[in-house]
């Protein structure tokens, strides 16, 4: 018998196998999606919230967690994902700058906001009010992750890339059988796929489309991220990608015309170089009405768990998110009920 059945290998089912190998624990992992939106939207992690100055939620313990954590599975799998990158917010008023400056202030802000403002990032970059840096910033390169963690799970026999039939899961008082495969437990971490989950889909997970465009410019040169009104992420040589936009009501994973024309705006908006797009990308993040994450057990199944909701702050959250869950199945630790699905208990019928 398995100790863990794993549904979904983005960010968060990814975490927490990681964890499962930590700890000796067995597991066979589903996942039918061959790029989760993970690998599509990348993943860059700032303790910041941009647009208000403020903190992201439970920063301290995210940051605390999150390159011990990540820098475990680089060693694990002989490859390097984790890029130290600068992030720099474009000032849009003196108010807008003085708000900077009082946000850094405050104790929980000053070790993340410099108080150093550039006046340039780029000849090609209007700048007039300044940027402002963000410190501890960086990205996670999910596109060598999670193909360097599939490859490895594959060959142990332990990953299948196939959807998993809800039907065909056999929920029994003490444990859990799928097509001649028993275990403990199972664990949803489908993202936004949790709405067609029936045992977890009374959940309040609203999903925010998102795409990006990737393009050349061979004159603009940025040492980090931009970020204003979208960003501009260099991956690169000439190569950089914008994004993004946000949408509530399209649930269409499919890029589209009108995206990649805000886009465009975003992008004019932001530089006054020449710049050639050679690609488009879309996903739906699995963002929740009250912007926490899904961590639990099932109000009458015992053996079914959800991890999901990470939302925009995947990397951040994901190191935090799974170890909180594996602490309360396996050392009975409590939940943090603001991420705790109990809160939602009010929606299961």
């Amino acid at each position: 018998m398995k100790d863990y059945i794993i549904v979904g290998f983005g960010f968060a089912g990814c975490s927490l196998v990681h964890l499962l190998e930590k700890y000796q624990k067995s597991f066979v992992v589903f996942s039918d999606d061959p790029t989760p939106v993970t690998t599509v939207a990348g993943a860059m992690f700032n303790p910041i919230i941009l647009k208000r100055f403020t903190p992201v939620w439970r920063v301290e313990e995210q940051m605390a967690l999150l390159l011990p954590f990540f820098g475990e599975i680089e060693r694990k799998l002989a490859t390097s994902f984790i890029y130290k990158t600068r992030v720099f917010r474009k000032f849009t008023s003196v108010e807008e700058k003085n708000n900077w400056f009082v946000a850094s202030d405050k104790p929980i802000l000053s070790q993340y906001l410099s108080t150093e403002v550039r006046s340039s990032l780029s000849p090609y970059v209007e700048t007039p009010f300044g940027v402002g840096e963000v410190l501890h910033t960086g990205l996670i390169n999910t596109r060598v992750l999670i193909p360097a963690y599939q490859e490895k799970l594959q060959k142990e026999g332990v990953y299948f890339q196939e959807k998993l039939e809800y039907d065909a899961l056999q929920i029994k008082e003490d444990c859990v059988s799928y097509k001649g495969i028993s275990a403990k437990r199972v664990v949803f971490c489908e993202g936004y796929g949790m709405v067609h989950n029936p045992f977890f889909n009374y959940l309040p997970m609203v999903g925010s489309k998102g795409e990006l465009l990737s393009f050349e410019a061979d004159d603009l040169q940025l040492d980090g991220v931009l970020k204003s009104d979208g960003f501009i992420a260099p991956l690169g040589g000439n190569t950089f990608k914008i994004g993004t936009t946000y949408d509530n009501d399209d649930k269409d994973p499919s890029p589209t015309a009108h995206g990649r024309q805000t886009l465009i705006e975003k992008l004019e908006r932001l530089i006054s170089c020449p710049y050639r797009i050679t690609g488009q990308m879309a996903g739906i993040r699995p963002t929740v009405k009250d912007r926490r994450p899904l961590v639990g057990v099932h109000p009458k199944y015992k053996n079914l768990f959800i991890l999901n909701g990470l939302g925009t702050h995947g990397a951040l959250l994901a190191p935090y998110t799974a170890t909180s869950l594996y602490d309360f199945i396996e050392n009975g630790k409590i939940i943090d009920k603001e991420m705790n699905i109990t809160r939602h208990s009010r929606f299961f019928q």
